[in-house]
């Protein structure tokens, strides 16, 4: 492509694509830190068409990643944040835990810290 998009970026809504980078980020942190690998896009629910970013379903652990929560996005907008607060609760009465992160946290190394901790909770807290 001539416009430096690998193909899979082509397909990815441009509103999507910050965040996209955001989770391939996280991704790698995760893969270099030796954790397990989680399952990206896991639809968790049986009959809505609910996805984790990421998702390890071994022991009910998931990782949102929020974008535009400082541009206004979708997920801090009335209609978009009603949504959120749905899925995150059908999630947790499902037994789910999930870490939500924003882009600072996953720059700062918060949010690899806290996926240490819960996927290891003997670990203590993820810290600053």
């Amino acid at each position: 492509m001539t416009d430096g998009l690998t193909p899979d970026q082509g397909r990815v809504p441009m509103r999507r694509q910050g965040r996209r980078k955001l989770e391939d980020r996280l991704a790698a942190a995760i893969a270099q830190a030796g954790l397990p690998t989680p399952i990206r896009e896991h639809r968790f629910h049986k009959f809505r068409l609910w996805r984790f970013d990421f998702a390890w379903p071994e022991v009910l652990l998931a990782v949102e990643v929020e974008g535009g929560i400082y541009s206004g996005g979708r997920h801090t907008r009335g209609a978009g944040f009603e949504r959120d607060l749905e899925k995150y609760n059908a999630a947790t009465l499902a037994g789910w835990r999930v870490l939500r992160l924003s882009g600072g946290m996953i720059r700062s190394g918060y949010a690899l810290r806290a996926i240490t901790v819960a996927l290891n909770p003997r670990g203590g807290a993820p810290g600053p």
